[in-house]
């Protein structure tokens, strides 16, 4: 009866909140820690799937070995339709199971005793939902290459890796370690995750087993099948000797060994800013993909055409945008924050996308200078729309803006100067990654710690730029060498100071709040620092 209630409360409660933001239960099944997914934890996945290309179907099973936190009868699996479950077994004993959408409910025979590890075995197949849009409307990608040759891959974030294998979906609770078995036509390639271990010959077709060593969160597996070629090198990094993978179209190798360059160029700047790559065990690829990319871990896919910027073009407009390739920049800082250190919940997918953003900014700083990468982040504002705040409405698998990317670059950018200790902002972002190790997180716990690390309270700075889309607004007067100002649009206890300059490149500081104040400048003349994400007015 206990368990009854709790389920019961959990619903009904939830229910309550969810429908005054017009969300469904649907929504709470796949976007909370509901009762049936928080007595386990997942330790091990091994996911063997077939995928026959003419038919634009998979079918397969998953085993999932998790450890018993406390007593349950019920266990939650996720898998969307149109896929569909064909039995699930535990000891070789087949259970019963009811489902609800893409939601599963496991009934148990086998009594769950605490600090044990038991697993299930899921067999499933069908034809998986077809990408609209990837990878921001994803599933499989069914293409075909110049050859006519099948050019197939995965991307799920957001929509759910139960789109296309049945899991624990939610971000939450990342397995331990996990083993891959991909059956492909025998004409053909499958590049997933981690190392591969072997390839099975079973005439027609073949199996490529790939072995994860570290955490992976479940949007984060991939399959890529292709016709694809091969070729390595070796980056001596912060750990050791680091294998970088790369597996693209016979037709672009050439171009590939010139564009992938970049790659060891990215893993020194970002082991240089964030510390070492995260999964030096299962190596790093790159595999070219029929769609942009994404930042499958270990496992980066790859689709921006082998040039620079993003499909060309400069997304700051400051020129600098075109001095990397986007993709190779972009979706390989996401081994740092998305992979290594992930979002509990997708309303905090800041996390992933605000810092990966400022990684561009980063890795230019580390090869071009700071002024270039300064003039990057400062141009990116204009992709900025303030349209809703950053962080979404949590529990219901919701993201917040589109503008985590470049108004989550600019916060940061905007801590930087904030700190004014180019040394101590590297150890904050080192120490994260340290700090935060293949876990998930919530905004709150980064918050705190950049707290921590810097001495400041940075709540209502936080509050002002995650949590509203109120820019701060300082409105001036100037009389003579005094100054006159005051914040507008600010949160309470909003006071971040500001650094102007004044002749001859003189730096001060200003300490706005929401009252007026008045000081005497250094000089006649009063520059702004554009590199604080603020607006200003004279009145």
């Amino acid at each position: 009866m206990k368990y009854f209630f709790a389920i019961t409360m959990f619903f009904v409660l939830g229910g309550f909140f969810a429908s005054a933001q017009n969300f469904t239960r649907q929504d709470m099944l796949r976007g909370s820690i509901t009762p049936e997914r928080e007595w386990w934890d997942l330790n091990y996945y091994h996911l063997n799937v077939k995928v026959e290309p003419e038919k634009q179907f998979i079918s397969g099973s998953n085993t999932v070995r998790y450890k018993v936190l406390e007593e349950a009868e019920t266990l939650q699996i996720d898998l969307q339709e149109p896929m569909k479950i064909a039995s699930i077994t535990q000891d070789g004993e087949q259970l019963d199971f009811e489902s609800e959408g893409p939601a599963h409910f496991i009934k148990l025979k086998k009594k769950q005793h605490p600090g044990e590890f038991n697993q299930i075995h899921i067999e499933y197949s069908g034809h998986p939902r077809k990408a609209i849009r990837a990878p921001w409307d994803g599933g499989f990608s069914w293409k075909q290459d110049e050859n006519g040759n099948p050019f197939i891959a995965t991307s799920c974030q957001g929509l759910g890796a139960s789109v296309w294998w049945p899991n624990k979906d939610h971000m939450y609770d990342e397995v331990d370690s996990m083993r891959i078995s991909v059956t492909v036509p025998k004409d053909l390639m499958d590049v997933s995750n981690g190392k591969l271990e072997k390839v099975d010959d079973n005439g027609d077709y073949k199996t490529f087993h790939w072995a994860v060593s570290n955490p992976i969160n479940n949007y984060g597996v991939n399959i890529n099948i292709g016709n694809y070629v091969h070729f390595s090198e070796e980056y001596e990094g912060e750990k050791g000797t680091l294998d970088l993978d790369y597996y693209v179209l016979p037709e672009n190798l050439e171009k590939a060994k010139e564009q992938f360059k970049q790659t060891p160029m990215m893993m020194e700047a970002f082991e240089h800013w964030f510390g070492p790559y995260p999964f030096y065990e299962d190596g790093f690829k790159l595999v070219e993909v029929p769609y942009l990319g994404m930042e499958h871990q270990s496992s980066v896919t790859y689709g921006n055409g082998y040039q620079n910027g993003y499909l060309g073009r400069d997304l700051s407009g400051s020129g600098w945008g075109l001095k990397f390739d986007f993709i190779i920049i972009h979706e390989a800082g996401h081994e740092w924050f998305a992979n290594n250190i992930t979002y509990k919940d997708i309303a905090d997918m800041w996390i992933h996308e605000g810092f990966t953003a400022y990684s561009e900014n980063l890795y230019l700083d580390y090869h071009f200078g700071t002024k270039a990468a300064a003039e990057y982040v400062i141009g990116t504002r204009a992709n900025i729309q303030n349209d809703r705040p950053i962080i979404g409405p949590y529990n219901v698998n919701q993201r917040g803006s589109g503008d985590m990317y470049y108004k989550g670059a600019n916060i940061l950018h905007t801590l930087r100067q904030l700190i004014e200790d180019d040394e101590q902002w590297r150890r904050i972002l080192r120490g994260l990654n340290t700090e935060f190790y293949h876990q998930t997180v919530t905004t709150k716990q980064v918050e705190d710690y950049i707290s921590e690390k810097t001495e400041k309270d940075l709540s209502a700075f936080f509050n002002q730029y995650l949590r509203t889309t109120m820019i701060p607004k300082l409105e001036f007067k100037l009389e003579g060498n005094s100054i006159t100002y005051r914040y507008v649009d600010i949160v309470a206890d909003f006071d971040m100071p500001i650094r102007v300059f004044t002749d001859d490149q003189q730096e001060q500081w200003l300490f706005p709040g929401k009252d007026w104040k008045t000081e005497e400048l250094k000089g006649d003349t009063l520059i702004f620092d554009v590199n604080f994400y603020i607006e200003t007015e004279k009145i």
